[in-house]
């Protein structure tokens, strides 16, 4: 089992990463102790995988509350329910959410329990790759609004997460694929040599075999640890992990949710950031078309539906990381290096707009 910590001033978030772990009575034992639970999850996992967690449980009684699936979920609504559960279950300040599923679930049942008696613990049992290597990590919680992606949420960072890297055996092929497009930025914003070796090993990472797979999820996992660690709140270099993601979250809103996973998205939004910045002349050409050849190749889209330039500029003008009324863009500076910039020409990014999703 690899353990990672994510340090957050004198508090600690261990990221277990190894087969078998939902079934891990230990180690679960040692995180829920004798609080009472709540097992968050989607319909679909919860056929799969909720049943190894009952046996890493012991037996030990909880109550379920499933989601359907999709992103689509990803509403005050769910939140609601969620609540609803916790009064039914009679869950108080010291008891314990379980988040079993994917960043839909995890987003939602993180924000349900921050939210919950002003906040209560709550454990990230990860089942994505993209959960695993993302979205479980940092305590990022929220959900979307028709003005855009998590616009609504918090940070709430999770006791533990617990990846059990046999729950991917069940992952459909196009949704490992969106995981990977993660594995990618973290490699694109911190580690050439990471993305040397995803370039090498791709074929290998998505044929599930199980060295690469662990050795992509252990890296990905360890460099956003180390971002978080440095900046919780996302007040400086945290927004670095948001490369590709102003475009993406944009791209997703305009598409209508649920039609473009949200690692599709990401993957189009770091080729359109590696385009400008390659036109911007911040970033070389090559390292630009490494980018879209790597994504390419593990099968992930590399250009935006049309959905209009003018649509796309709106959304993006709800990031997040708008200050000053202009948004500031994450964009790479090399294969390995990212920055975030509002020195950047608005026209040349609009040309760029229209270019690729339409005036």
């Amino acid at each position: 089992m690899h353990r990672i910590e994510v340090t957050l001033g004198a508090r600690s978030c261990p990221v277990c990463i190894g087969q078998g772990l939902l079934a891990a009575s230990e180690l679960l034992a040692a995180q829920v102790g004798d609080r009472k639970l709540l097992v968050v999850t989607d319909q679909t996992v919860a056929r799969l995988w909720l049943p190894r967690l009952a046996l890493g449980l012991a037996g030990r009684p909880h109550a379920v509350h499933a989601l359907p699936e999709g992103e689509e979920q990803k509403t005050l609504g769910s939140v609601a329910g969620i609540i609803d559960a916790l009064v039914a279950a009679r869950i108080h300040r010291d008891d314990l959410v379980l988040a079993l599923g994917g960043g839909v679930v995890g987003d939602v049942a993180g924000f349900a329990a921050a939210s919950y008696q002003r906040g209560i613990g709550f454990l990230q049992l990860p089942t994505t790759l993209l959960a695993q290597v993302d979205s479980s990590v940092g305590g990022k919680t929220g959900v979307n609004h028709p003005g855009g992606k998590n616009l609504i949420g918090a940070f709430h960072q999770p006791r533990a997460v617990i990846t059990d890297t046999d729950t991917l055996s069940t992952l459909p092929d196009r949704a490992l694929r969106a995981g990977f497009a993660e594995v990618v930025k973290a490699a694109l914003i911190a580690d050439a040599e990471f993305f040397a070796w995803l370039e090498e090993h791709a074929p290998a990472v998505l044929a599930r075999e199980a060295a690469p797979l662990a050795e992509a999820i252990r890296r990905a996992c360890e460099i956003k640890a180390g971002i978080v660690a440095r900046d919780e709140r996302e007040e400086g270099p945290r927004a670095l992990l948001n490369l590709g993601h102003s475009f993406g979250h944009a791209l997703e809103a305009a598409a209508g949710y649920g039609r473009l996973l949200h690692g599709e998205a990401v993957a189009i939004g770091l080729v359109l950031a590696a385009d400008f910045a390659a036109r911007s002349g911040r970033l070389a050409a090559a390292d630009a078309a490494r980018v879209r050849a790597l994504l390419a190749l593990s099968g992930l889209p590399v250009d935006p539906p049309r959905v209009g330039s003018r649509k796309l500029l709106e959304l993006m003008g709800m990031d997040k990381k708008v200050r000053g009324g202009r948004l500031r863009l994450v964009l790479p500076d090399a294969i390995g290096t990212a920055s975030v910039t509002a020195d950047y020409p608005q026209d040349a990014l609009r040309a760029l707009l229209e270019e690729r999703v339409g005036a």
